[in-house]
């Protein structure tokens, strides 16, 4: 299959890129800067050049693929609402390429909009209280197209998508940590985040791209609910910093952007995704993951 990917170049992407190669399949990845390009001709992958901005590129690069996987967000904290703005450009761009082709269409989303409180499923509908609430109605923007001949499937990813190379939510809190001298959690840290490896996740992006049927939304996720207090004691056991609680209202003084998220008890499942695809996750969990130690520059810093 011949599969056009945006975010091809990033740290979940790369991977999805390297998992497709070694599937079988031709990949042709969006590409920004000559750093990207070089990457994706490293790995045997099609250089395919434009960016989120430019809506006849994007049709032009999923007009010639087989399928398409769209994993690039513009990762503006300051202002997530034109981020998820530009997403929701350029999912209904992608989306109208492939109507009526039958072809496959994987996005992204993720498990941090769902109800808190309890294990969240793939049935599941996201909450409007979500720190990503701009970015909830994309993931609906997307499935729509299922009703218009595109087999379209959702990746729900987990708020740690972790491994080495991670430049996401776990160094944040590590970098915090190191800037303030204490690792700290909100209240007694009970609250739970999924997790999975990256490349568990890339693996299910190759199968959601082979076999989700026409709206399917899939739970990327590995470990069902890491209690934050197990992520906040193992940042402050590999830094000898010690762990403190913080009180829910000094949060976002404390933890900036991520201070919504960082209190918030979203525990989810990924049963129905397994049975669905037969998908096993096999790489270490978050807590295995960062006590390897190359999240604090010890242990193996290879891709």
């Amino acid at each position: 299959m011949r599969v056009f990917i945006t975010g091809a170049t990033g740290f979940i992407g790369s991977a999805v890129v390297r998992e497709l190669i070694a599937g079988g399949h031709q990949v042709v990845g969006l590409a920004r800067s000559d750093t990207g390009a070089a990457f994706l001709s490293s790995v045997g992958a099609e250089v395919y050049r434009g960016d989120l901005t430019d809506p006849d590129g994007l049709r032009g690069g999923a007009a010639t693929a087989d399928g398409v996987v769209h994993l690039a967000f513009q990762h503006d904290f300051a202002d997530f609402d034109a981020s998820a703005q530009t997403e929701r450009r350029v999912i209904e761009t992608l989306g109208e390429e492939l109507a009526g082709s039958g072809r496959p269409f994987v996005v992204t989303s993720g498990t941090a909009g769902l109800p808190p409180g309890r294990v969240g499923t793939e049935d599941d509908a996201f909450v409007a209280d979500s720190p990503a609430a701009a970015r909830i109605p994309n993931e609906a923007a997307a499935l729509a197209f299922a009703g218009r001949g595109v087999r379209v499937s959702a990746v729900r990813l987990s708020p740690s998508v972790h491994g080495v190379g991670d430049h996401g939510f776990v160094p944040r809190l590590i970098d915090l940590a190191r800037e303030r001298g204490v690792s700290a959690q909100v209240g007694d840290g009970a609250n739970r985040w999924p997790a999975v490896h990256r490349l568990d996740a890339a693996r299910l992006y190759r199968l959601a791209l082979e076999s989700a049927a026409a709206g399917t939304r899939l739970h990327g996720v590995d470990d069902e609910g890491v209690p934050f207090r197990d992520i906040a004691a193992a940042i402050g056991r590999h830094l000898d910093l010690p762990v403190t609680s913080i009180p829910a209202a000094e949060a976002g003084a404390h933890f900036g952007w991520l201070g919504d998220l960082v209190g918030r008890d979203i525990p989810a499942s990924s049963a129905m995704t397994r049975k669905l695809l037969d998908w096993r996750p096999e790489h270490p969990g978050l807590i295995a993951d960062l006590d390897e130690g190359h999240y604090f520059g010890k242990g193996d810093t290879q891709a």
